[in-house]
């Protein structure tokens, strides 16, 4: 009697045991996170990271998010926003003007020495997100976080030391506007995600790029270049618009608890907490320049003054694009810095 009763429970513990694996998977989530920059740079490692563990922790273990750095996933980083559509990544993270021509408004934040405060900029970029952007150039994904990076600066292979230093240098820039803006500086733009800057550089495609010191380190710039302009005053002379969506479908078959768990850790949270993380991180990078010898210009504010008069017309021609395609690109503009004031810049 006793070892039948045993053999019942053994049977019942067995069957349980089956059962319950496939019980627990129906309510575990697993989310593939994609981008494009090696695992040790700071935002793969000091920002997405981070933020999906604090998420994990929040779902309760009901959520797992993996992480593809460099493209593991494949394609281009120009892809990313589309492999977000399609689905074939949950979650990217992606510069926004890989994909130019397609976010104008975003482009707003990167007009040149628009940016004052990087943090400040982020939080006016992702509020902006927020009352108008996720419904309009952003409604094809679920836009989870919204910032931009550190001032951005000059890295040259011969210093430049003035506006008209950058005539005949081939420079690689991130966007179109960017772009827009060396070309009218009086340099070559050479357009090319970050990935590729090491090699451009090394086999002369380049003279130099426009990044801001953060992300030095991931490409060893400090070593490939020993002349690095920087821009003082309090506006920056670029910088870029970074965002990390998810695939809208996804998003909106999560479990309540888990979408929850994920909406408490983005948003402004998650724009204030990625732009401080990598404006932090621009003093590390300086400082391995520095202790490389290498070359630090610091513009003065008449130097700076000559930047700004040459960059205007850029200015002048994105706001008549933005009114060729129905939006008010002057009102856009004051949005935005009004936008950027209210958050302390």
């Amino acid at each position: 009697m006793i070892r039948r009763t045993t053999l019942k429970t053994l049977a019942a513990l067995v069957l349980a045991s089956a059962i319950t694996p496939g019980i627990a998977a129906a309510q575990d989530v697993t989310l593939r996170l994609h981008q494009f920059l090696p695992p040790p740079a700071t935002v793969p490692k000091h920002i997405l990271k981070p933020w999906a563990q604090r998420v994990e922790e929040a779902a309760g273990g009901k959520l797992k998010i993996e992480h593809y750095d460099a493209m593991a996933l494949g394609g281009r980083p120009p892809a990313l926003m589309d492999q977000a559509i399609d689905g074939v990544a949950d979650i990217i993270m992606t510069v926004v003007g890989y994909t130019p021509g397609r976010f104008l408004k975003t482009e707003v934040f990167e007009l040149p020495f628009m940016m004052t405060s990087p943090v400040a900029t982020s939080m006016a970029f992702q509020d902006m997100v927020e009352t108008d952007l996720q419904d309009g150039e952003y409604k094809d994904v679920k836009v989870l976080g919204a910032w931009v990076h550190g001032p951005g600066l000059i890295h040259t292979n011969r210093p430049v030391d003035s506006v008209d230093d950058m005539a005949g240098l081939k420079l690689r820039g991130p966007t179109r506007v960017i772009n827009d803006m060396l070309k009218e500086l009086g340099a070559t733009p050479v357009g090319m995600p970050l990935p590729a800057i090491p090699e451009a550089l090394s086999k002369g495609v380049v003279d130099g790029t426009v990044i801001p010191w953060e992300v030095t380190p991931a490409i060893k710039l400090s070593e490939l270049v020993d002349n690095h302009t920087e821009f003082t005053g309090d506006e920056a002379l670029y910088t870029a618009t970074i965002v990390l969506v998810m695939n809208k479908a996804k998003y909106d078959s999560l479990p309540d608890d888990v979408r929850a768990a994920i909406d408490a850790e983005s948003g402004l949270k998650l724009s204030q907490f990625a732009s401080q993380v990598m404006w932090d991180n621009d003093a590390p990078g300086r400082l391995i320049a520095e202790d490389a010898g290498n070359n630090i210009i610091q513009l003065t504010p008449e130097q700076v003054a000559g930047f700004k008069d040459k960059a205007q017309p850029v200015i002048d021609r994105w706001v008549a694009e933005m009114d060729a395609n129905g939006v008010d690109g002057r009102a856009l503009i004051e949005q935005a810095k009004a936008l950027i004031k209210k958050h302390g810049g």
